[in-house]
């Protein structure tokens, strides 16, 4: 029910992003979500690919920074106020969202959101008792 989701730490300069995903298309690895955060020197490149572990591989032979991290994907109602409804059932059980981030699906009923929480089997507890969906491992890669 996790997901591995892959952090690569980029320098803020020009042709670096492309350098990266340059590294994923000549090994035959999709982008299945992705997030950017940056500083004043650096990026860090968030992805959930369809092969974790191969992409870290690729990358560390790239000699690119790279690091695993566990994520929760779940399916919400693509509607005002469907995220509320999950974060006030984690809100209620001190659980915190470290940084999140979003897409729409092709159906236009679903966004599909990737979390970062702070007490991860604790959430995943929380999110299936509220009858929230977490997408299966197998889902999100192939998305």
């Amino acid at each position: 029910m996790f997901v591995k989701q892959i952090s690569v730490f980029l320098e803020n300069k020009s042709g670096r992003l492309a350098d990266a995903t340059r590294v994923l298309a000549e090994n035959n690895i999709d982008i299945r979500a992705l997030s950017i955060a940056e500083t004043t020197d650096y990026g860090i490149l968030r992805l959930i690919v369809n092969k974790p572990d191969e992409a870290i591989h690729c990358f560390k032979e790239q000699d690119f920074a790279v690091s695993a991290t566990t994520v929760i994907a779940i399916a919400i109602e693509d509607k005002p106020g469907g995220l509320t409804i999950t974060l006030e059932a984690l809100e209620k059980e001190n659980i915190s969202v470290e940084y999140m981030y979003a897409f729409a699906s092709n159906s236009g009923k679903e966004a599909l959101v990737i979390m970062k929480v702070n007490e991860k089997d604790k959430a995943l507890e929380v999110l299936l008792q509220n009858k929230v969906k977490v997408m299966p491992l197998d889902e999100v890669y192939h998305i």
